[in-house]
């Protein structure tokens, strides 16, 4: 069973879907949260939440007053799992902070190449089994979508190896959670002029 940790939210039940997906562990959600609010980077937040599953990483922002949440998950039946979980959320919210919270069945590839948005903070959480080249054409296309302070959460097997970081983006630290890794990344400091 997965719930919301904390906010408005916190302990609404989510539904996940029957196959296809590999929930975050409560555990590992929770010291994400805590790092964040630990930056002061949720409350009015733009997130995204790439490969979302049942959409606990970007729904768990929601209840702690992110202003923005996109859900992306191609496959359909975790697509309206997705939606299901973020009526629950928003009938959760006051009135008077309502977050706006969308469900995109795209690709994550064709949705990051079309999108001109801009995110404080992305989750990045494919299959283990997603290969590192694809992972990496994600990453390319998800820079320039970085707001300046943005923080990238890529969440991988602890036996997959280190994303190739692509130009713009940089790694800021790795934390491991048994057979989980996270690794942190922001927006790469512009190379000064020699």
């Amino acid at each position: 069973m997965t719930r919301l940790i904390a906010g408005f939210a916190g302990s609404q039940t989510l539904a996940v879907p029957r196959t296809g997906t590999r929930p975050t562990s409560d555990r590992v959600r929770e010291a994400v949260y805590s790092a964040l609010e630990a930056r002061d980077a949720v409350d009015d937040a733009r997130i995204l939440d790439l490969y979302a599953g049942s959409g606990a990483l970007g729904l768990e922002a929601a209840s702690r007053g992110a202003r923005l949440v996109t859900l992306v998950e191609k496959n359909g039946d975790a697509a309206a799992v997705c939606r299901r979980n973020a009526e629950a959320v928003i009938r959760a919210a006051p009135k008077s902070a309502r977050p706006q919270i969308g469900v995109t069945t795209q690709p994550v590839q064709s949705f990051l190449d079309a999108s001109r948005a801009e995110f404080d903070v992305v989750f990045v959480d494919p299959p283990y089994d997603l290969g590192e080249t694809e992972l990496e054409h994600n990453l390319a296309a998800l820079a320039p979508l970085l707001a300046e302070d943005a923080i990238v959460i890529v969440e991988r097997s602890s036996r997959s190896p280190e994303p190739r970081w692509p130009a713009g983006i940089e790694l800021d630290r790795r934390r491991n959670y048994g057979e989980t890794v996270l690794w942190w990344a922001q927006p790469a400091e512009p190379s000064q002029p020699e």
